[in-house]
């Protein structure tokens, strides 16, 4: 068994916080992990790991082993990926999670489009609104919306992603304007049901001092797209991302509303795991999404 194989093993075992959580990431048994680790220590003639309590924990030796290996380790992947991208050219499946949002056709074009340019890349692409575990799940890249929260992940920023009320210009010539949140109580909503608030939507008034306004459902759905088209269709007003209507607004097939009192919204990112080495698919993927939105958000000043 060569040094290299113990030391992932080592390494994994002390990412994890066990042998157990290393064996099911790795999907090698508890034992081989436990053996590969007991033989890197009969190599160097030292005690990496203290077994004697419940929760593993490193010797002094064994940080700074772990140390110098993951540098070892990423030193040795990265001069892989060289290799590779240069004879070879970028490959693999890139699993990647996104909203269900993601769905319009203006989001779907950079993905679309990267599938063209790297063909060798097989691409997964599973829109779902849940908060996956992008370790767990083995899921390579997310696209969200909002600030994070957990710092084990790296986030690019991609786009805007405010949000805009608008509806079909004959909803509003047959049942009027409006000038203010309030007047919603006497008009059709679309609620789209991945929003928490639902059927309260949040808006600023003036002096900057969020509030909300309870609007009457006519549909409640949970997708975007079909929130979109019931607007079209003039069924009522709808809250959507504003990418997922921005044809339909240039075009005047949808009049976004209430303009004054939207919140700002949150900005669209493509998520990572913070990892010692980032594969090239991912390195390659993060780069052409940004530069896509880059080029389309001069254009079109979203």
């Amino acid at each position: 068994m060569d040094t290299l194989t113990r030391m992932k093993a080592f390494i994994e075992v002390v990412d994890s916080g066990g042998y157990s959580a290393a064996a099911r990431k790795m999907g090698r048994s508890k034992a081989l992990l436990s053996k590969y680790v007991k033989e890197l220590e009969d190599e160097l003639d030292t005690l990496l790991v203290n077994r004697t309590t419940r929760q593993l924990s490193l010797t002094e030796a064994g940080q700074s082993y772990y140390d110098s290996a993951v540098d070892i380790l990423q030193r040795v992947e990265d001069a892989n990926d060289a290799v590779r991208e240069s004879s070879k050219g970028v490959k693999g499946t890139l699993r990647i999670t996104a909203p269900r949002s993601l769905d319009a056709i203006e989001s779907v074009l950079p993905i679309v489009s990267f599938a063209k340019t790297y063909p060798e890349i097989k691409l997964i692409v599973d829109l779902d609104d849940r908060m996956v575990d992008l370790v767990e799940e083995r899921y390579d890249v997310a696209i969200r919306g909002g600030m994070l929260e957990n710092s084990s992940l790296i986030a690019r920023r991609l786009t805007a992603n405010r949000i805009v009320l608008c509806a079909s210009p004959d909803y509003l010539e047959k049942h009027g304007n409006l000038e203010h949140p309030s007047e919603l109580e006497g008009h059709a909503a679309i609620v789209d049901t991945n929003w928490k608030g639902r059927n309260n939507w949040p808006f600023v008034d003036k002096s900057g001092e969020t509030f909300t306004q309870s609007v009457r459902a006519v549909l409640e759905v949970n997708a975007p797209e079909m929130s979109k088209r019931a607007a079209l269709a003039g069924l009522g007003i709808t809250r959507v991302p504003e990418f997922a209507v921005l044809e339909e607004l240039a075009k005047g097939r949808l009049v976004s509303i209430l303009e004054g009192f939207m919140p700002p919204g949150s900005d669209f990112y493509a998520v990572f795991a913070h990892r010692r080495h980032v594969s090239a698919k991912v390195r390659v993927f993060i780069d052409f999404m940004t530069d896509w939105f880059k080029k389309r958000d001069g254009s079109t000043m979203v």
